[in-house]
C-alpha cells in the first residue's frame, strides 16, 4: 500500500481533536488542585508522558477510521465513491493489516505511562497494575471502536442514538480523563466532570455527519438519527446538546466538589471557564441556527458548514479548557 493511500484511510482532519483532547486533559489535571505534586514541576516524565498519550490518541482515531472504512464499504459505494477501498487503491487485507498495526501503536506504547508520572523506563513498566490507569483508558476506548463498527461486537453504528453513545464516550469522556492520567489519578470527581461534558457535547454533535450520508446509510442497514426520524427532527433531537454541556459548564465553574465541599469541583480559574462556557454556548446557539435554517441542506452538502463548527467547537473547548487551567 502506498503512503499516501495509507494516510487517505486514517483520514489526518480527525486526527488533531484527539491529539488536543489529551493534550487539553493532561494540562487540566497538572494545573488541578490534584496534582500530585504540589509545586507543580513540569519534569521530563510528565512531558513524555503527554507527548507519548498524544501520538497514541492520534493513532488509535486513525485506526478506527479505517476499521469503519473496512466495515462500511458497502455503504461507501455510495456515500464516498472515491475512498481508497471502493476504488480499489486499497485492498480489504492490506487495510485490515494496516488497522491493526495502527491499534498496537495506540495501545502497546501506553502501558508505561503510570500515574503520578515517575522516572526510569524499568520503574515504569514494573509499576502497579492500578497505577497503569491511561493504558485501562485506551484499551475501553479501542473496545468502543469495534463496538461502534463491527458486527460481532454490535455494530452500533446501525442502531440509531447507540451510535452517537459510542462515539461520545470514547471520544468525549474517556479522552479527557485518559489525558489527565499523564499527570494525576482519576480518582477524584474532576476528570470525569470534565469529560462528561465533552461526552454530552458529542453525544448529539456527532451526528452532523450523518445528515449527507443517508443514502448509503439507509441502504446499508444503518438507522442513523436522520434515517430514523428526518433531518428537521434529527436536528431537533441533537439541537440541545450544542448548547446545553456549555451551560453546564458555567455553573459547574463555581459548584462544590461533592468529595470536599470546601473546594470547588472545577478547579481551574472559574471566571476563564465560565467566560469559555458563555463563548460556546453562543457558539452553538449559532451552530443549531445553521441546522435549523434549511434542514433539507444538509442531505445536499458533504460537509455542511454545522460540521465544520462541530469540530472548531471541540478543538476550541479542549484549549478553552487548558488555558483556565493555567491562569
Amino acid at each position: 500500500m502506498k503512503l499516501g493511500t495509507a494516510v487517505r484511510l486514517t483520514r489526518p482532519f480527525t486526527l488533531l481533536p484527539p491529539l488536543l483532547g489529551i493534550v487539553s486533559g493532561a494540562v487540566c489535571a497538572f494545573g488541578s488542585a490534584h496534582n500530585p505534586d504540589p509545586e507543580r514541576r513540569l519534569t521530563w516524565a510528565i512531558v513524555g508522558a503527554i507527548a507519548l498519550g498524544s501520538v497514541c490518541a492520534s493513532f488509535l482515531n486513525a485506526a478506527s477510521n479505517a476499521l469503519n472504512q473496512i466495515t462500511d464499504l458497502e455503504v461507501d459505494r455510495i456515500n464516498k465513491p472515491d475512498r481508497p477501498l471502493v476504488t480499489g487503491e486499497a485492498g480489504t487485507r492490506e487495510t485490515w493489516v494496516l488497522t491493526w498495526v495502527l491499534y498496537a501503536l495506540a495501545l502497546l506504547p501506553t502501558w508505561p505511562i503510570v500515574v503520578p508520572p515517575v522516572e526510569g523506563l524499568a520503574a515504569r513498566l514494573g509499576a502497579p497494575l492500578p497505577t497503569h490507569q491511561c493504558s485501562a483508558l485506551f484499551l475501553a476506548g479501542f473496545v468502543f471502536t469495534l463496538v461502534y463498527s463491527m458486527p460481532a461486537f454490535g455494530r452500533t453504528k446501525r442502531l440509531g442514538f447507540w451510535a452517537n453513545v459510542t462515539i461520545a464516550i470514547p471520544r468525549g469522556c474517556l479522552l479527557k480523563v485518559a489525558g489527565w492520567t499523564m499527570v494525576a489519578p482519576a480518582g477524584s470527581w474532576e476528570p470525569w466532570a470534565i469529560g462528561t461534558l465533552f461526552g454530552l457535547f458529542l453525544l448529539g454533535a456527532s451526528s452532523t455527519k450523518d445528515f449527507s450520508d443517508v443514502p448509503g446509510d439507509r441502504a446499508g442497514g444503518c438507522r442513523t438519527l436522520p434515517v430514523l426520524y428526518g433531518n428537521r427532527k434529527a436536528v431537533a433531537i441533537i439541537a440541545p446538546f450544542f448548547v446545553l454541556p456549555w451551560a453546564l459548564l458555567i455553573g459547574l465553574a463555581w459548584a462544590p466538589d461533592p468529595a470536599n465541599p470546601a473546594q470547588r469541583l472545577l478547579t481551574g480559574n472559574a471566571p476563564v471557564l465560565s467566560l469559555l462556557g458563555a463563548v460556546l454556548a453562543a457558539w452553538g446557539l449559532y451552530t443549531v441556527r445553521l441546522l435549523s435554517r434549511n434542514p433539507d441542506e444538509l442531505s445536499a452538502t458533504e460537509n455542511h458548514p454545522s460540521w465544520t463548527h462541530m469540530y472548531l467547537m471541540l478543538m476550541a473547548a479542549q484549549v478553552g479548557f487548558a488555558v483556565a487551567y493555567v491562569v
